[in-house]
Formats: structure tokens, C-alpha cells, sequence
């Protein structure tokens, strides 16, 4: 059976004393295995970037986006090949696919555009004859742990700009579906990288660990659930590392009476369900104000649900395909099972859903569960799956306050056409990334990712602006040329630049 092996100074190379199954959550069967990186593995890995940095350091901003400009076309012209890689390891319908690998791609994008954002601060004559300018330099070597459930756009959130920065890198994506990741990675060679600029170990918490200790990684991100990315960070922080670690979600979306509901109905479908709802920006909660919103939007989601089909990657007319694992399924059912046992009302049931031809996959159908209450099980925790819960309060502040209240702060939305309303939510609501009349506010390139409290940890939000910062350092220079032949004599009081 195929092993996938790492990416090391630019050679595919294969540690197998461990290894793992990667499934085809579509048929439940073993597709590959992934080899697991030991410690000397990946102590290579980082030997690789650190000696290749002082070259790439020095090379020009130009130089690096020109590299990143032929990854972007070629991330082009490999993209059916990527979607299907996707599908094929995590289930992903190849329309989804192709969306998550356009995402990912206007980050690289974004990197192009690195001589100028790379860009510091000059003034002249900050004294007599001083003048003084700021510059973004590189860090070093620095790593991303990535997740699952985006194996092409995550990445590409991270090492692109990261690179173009001038930095090396080392990736250790999800050991459930790194194919599509490791052959990115090794696009970037055919687009001129040089070797040992980036470097992709499979592994494990072995992996992470030495990740998270070598002094040598000067900065580490993350993306992932909430207790991986608090120990990604305590981790990180106390062996010296700048570190970014997203955690996990539980978006709301607020239907006001006044909403467009035909609209809200079909956002919510798209958003709650699309990709099996294992996004960390997927609507898990409508917190519908008033009875008549709620029983409406029940009504119409019952009526919208009845046409989604679910099934697998190769069929582009299918809305969204398996969860990634069985024991994930397992996990989502005994969410759903916690509700129905908790007292809520299981509108729309998934559990048994079975695709013709494809009876061992990994499926949950879209589920529907009205009068859920904040102190049950699955709606304090994130479930990860295509589950929507609808909870019913009386007044939009009502709901507000439930919004601020969850320990997760990442995604937001509300439904309306009242403008007061809208702006006073999006002022006041206490969730990082927010959306009016839009489900899955995720920023654009150039703007940043990230969410508030439990859901981010770190200063600095993903890509965008802010990577910048992330993966470099300002040094600030402050110079004088005395005209010949001036000697000063010594100065002890604080220097005022007059």
C-alpha cells in the first residue's frame, strides 16, 4: 500500500518505523497509509530550513514573489488534481473542494504583494541631521500545525506569506488527509524554491512536540480544536516561541422577525451543512427572536432540508459527503443522541442516513433540533458536524447576551433589515468575525482571520495584514553622519534628538 512520506530539502523522502490508515471516509475503507515522522525526522526537517534560511533571507522581496506568482499558476493548473485528493481523503464534494483551494489561492495571492508590504517607516531629520526608518525582518525558521478539515487552504493561510517574508518553514498537517497538502508543498519546488525553504512532516503528537521544544522554530501557528490550541500555546510560549493557535466555534446566527426568511433559510442550509458542517465558521445555532421567527424558520428549514443529498466526492451534484472518520461519526450521533435524551426536539434526523453504493462511509445526514436550551451538552460543546440547533428567545439582547455568554467567540451573524439593529450588533456583539445578512463572514485575503476569547489565542490573527506582523520582526534604526572632522564630547542626559 502507498506510504506518504515527507517533503525535506526538497525530497520526498519516507520514515515508516510508524505509520497510520488514511481512510476514504466516503467508503470507509483504507485508501494509504501516512508515514509518522519520528523525532530525528523531524529534527532533519528543521536542520534543512535553518541552513537554507541565510540564503533565502538575503534574497530580494521581488525575487520571493516571483516564486510565489508561478506557485499561484500552478496551484491553477493542478487544481482538479488537488480537488480530487481532497475528496478522495476527506470527503469533501469537488465543488467545495474547488472553493477551499480558491480561498487558499488569494492568500498567495495576497504574498505576491510582499515587496510592499514588507515596507517600513522612514523619516528624515528626526534631529539634526538623524533620520530614522523601521524594517520588517524575518524570524527564521517557523512551523504550522494545520488542520483536517481545510487540507489545501489552511496551509496556504500560513506558508505563503511566511516564505515570501523571507522566513523557512515547516508544516505538519493532519495525518487524515495530508496528500493534497505534501503535493502543494512540493509545487512550490517546481515554482523555483529553493531546497529546505519548505519542509512537510506527517506525524503525530511526537512531531508537534518537537515542533513546540526545538529552539531552533522561532514562531509556531496553529488551527485546530480548543484544548490542542490552549496546549499549542502554553506549550509554545514557554519554550520562548511566538505562537497564533485558532481554536474551536460555536457560530450563532440571529434571525430577527423582520428577516428575509426564504433568504435566511438558504443561507442557513449552505452554512450549517455545506461540507458536512466541519467548518470552524459553520452556523451550529439559529437563535431565532420571537415564536413566529422561530416556528418559521423551522417550517421552511423542514421544507428546505427535503431536497439536500448527500453522498460522495465524484458526484458534483451532491451538497456535502461524509465526516472524516467513523469515530467522528460516532461523536456527531452521540451529540444528537445527548439533545433528543436532554429534552430538546429532533426535527430533522440524520443518524440513519445511508448512501446506495457507499454503505460503510463515514455519513451523518443534515439534522434539524428545535427547543435547545444553553445548558445542554451539544450546545455547549462543538460538534463538528452537520447539526443545526435553533434556540428561541424573546428580544434580540436576549440573544446577544447568549452569543457573549458561549466560551467561543469566532463567528457571528444576524439575519435583518432593520439597520440600527444590524449596526448595534455588529458594535456590540462580543465574537471576532461578524456578518450581516452573510452566514460565514470569513475576511478576504487581505484582511485578517481570527475570533475572540477561547477561540483564539495570541495577539495576531491569521493571514492577511497581521501574518505580516507575525512572521517578521520591526528593527527600528536610528543614524547621524557628524561632518568631518566634529568630535562630540560625551552626553549623559537622555538624548532628544534637538
Amino acid at each position: 500500500m502507498n506510504i506518504i512520506g515527507h517533503l525535506i530539502n526538497g525530497e520526498v523522502c519516507t520514515d515508516a518505523a510508524r505509520t497510520q490508515d488514511v481512510f476514504n471516509p466516503a467508503t470507509g475503507q483504507v485508501a494509504r497509509k501516512v508515514a509518522l515522522a519520528s523525532v530525528e525526522t523531524v529534527e532533519q526537517a528543521i536542520a534543512s530550513a535553518q541552513a537554507a534560511f541565510p540564503a533565502w533571507r538575503n534574497t530580494p522581496a521581488i525575487k520571493r514573489a516571483r516564486v510565489m506568482f508561478r506557485f499561484k499558476e500552478l496551484l491553477e493548473a493542478n487544481a482538479d488534481k488537488i480537488c480530487q485528493m481532497i475528496g478522495e481523503e476527506h470527503g469533501k464534494i469537488s465543488h467545495d473542494a474547488a472553493g477551499e483551494l480558491q480561498r487558499g489561492i488569494e492568500n498567495v495571492e495576497y504574498a505576491c504583494g510582499v515587496p510592499e508590504l514588507l515596507k517600513g517607516e522612514h523619516s528624515k531629520n528626526v534631529g539634526p541631521n538623524i533620520d530614522s526608518w523601521s524594517e520588517f525582518q524575518p524570524l527564521g525558521v517557523v512551523a504550522g500545525i494545520t488542520p483536517f478539515n481545510f487540507p489545501a487552504m489552511v496551509p496556504l493561510w500560513m506558508f505563503p506569506m511566511a516564505i515570501a517574508c523571507g522566513n523557512c518553514f515547516i508544516l505538519k498537517p493532519s495525518e487524515r488527509d495530508p496528500s493534497s497538502t505534501l503535493f502543494i508543498a512540493q509545487l512550490l519546488k517546481e515554482a523555483g524554491l529553493p531546497d529546505g525553504v519548505m519542509n512537510v512532516v506527517n506525524g503525530d503528537k511526537v512531531a508537534v512536540d518537537v515542533l513546540l521544544s526545538d529552539q531552533r522554530i522561532k514562531a509556531v501557528s496553529f488551527v485546530g480544536s480548543t484544548p490542542i490550541a490552549e496546549y499549542i500555546y502554553t506549550t509554545a510560549n514557554a519554550n520562548g516561541k511566538r505562537c497564533q493557535a485558532l481554536g474551536g466555534a460555536k457560530n450563532h446566527a440571529i434571525v430577527m422577525p423582520d428577516a428575509d426568511m426564504d433568504n435566511a433559510v438558504n443561507q442557513l442550509v449552505g452554512a450549517a451543512f455545506g461540507s458536512s458542517g466541519e467548518r470552524c465558521m459553520a452556523l451550529s445555532v439559529a437563535v431565532a427572536v420571537g415564536d413566529a421567527a422561530g416556528d418559521a424558520l423551522i417550517a421552511k428549514m423542514q421544507d428546505a432540508m427535503k431536497n439536500l443529498s448527500v453522498g460522495a466526492y465524484s458526484d458534483s451534484t451532491n451538497d456535502f459527503g461524509p465526516v472524516i472518520t467513523k469515530a467522528h461519526q460516532e461523536k456527531v450521533i452521540g451529540y444528537i443522541d445527548s439533545a433528543e435524551q436532554q429534552g430538546s426536539k429532533i426535527v430533522v434526523d440524520g443518524r440513519q442516513t445511508t448512501v446506495s453504493g457507499y454503505e460503510n462511509g463515514f455519513f451523518v445526514g443534515a439534522t434539524l433540533i428545535d427547543n435547545v436550551s444553553p445548558d445542554m451538552i451539544s450546545y455547549k460543546e462543538e460538534i463538528f458536524g452537520p447539526v443545526l440547533q435553533v434556540v428561541r428567545v424573546a428580544t434580540m439582547q436576549e440573544a446577544m447576551d447568549l452569543i457573549d455568554a458561549h466560551e467561543y467567540g469566532n463567528g457571528t451573524c444576524i439575519f435583518t433589515r432593520d439597520g440600527e439593529a444590524a449596526r448595534y450588533f455588529s458594535d456590540n456583539i462580543q465574537v471576532g468575525m461578524v456578518g450581516i445578512n452573510v452566514p460565514l463572514p470569513v475576511p478576504v485575503a487581505y484582511h485578517s482571520f481570527g475570533g475572540w476569547k477561547r477561540s483564539l489565542f495570541g495577539d495576531l490573527h491569521a493571514y492577511g495584514p497581521d501574518s505580516v506582523r507575525f512572521y517578521t520582526k520591526r528593527k527600528t534604526v536610528t543614524q547621524r553622519w557628524p561632518s568631518a572632522g566634529v568630535r562630540e564630547g560625551a552626553e549623559f542626559s537622555m538624548p532628544t534628538l534637538n
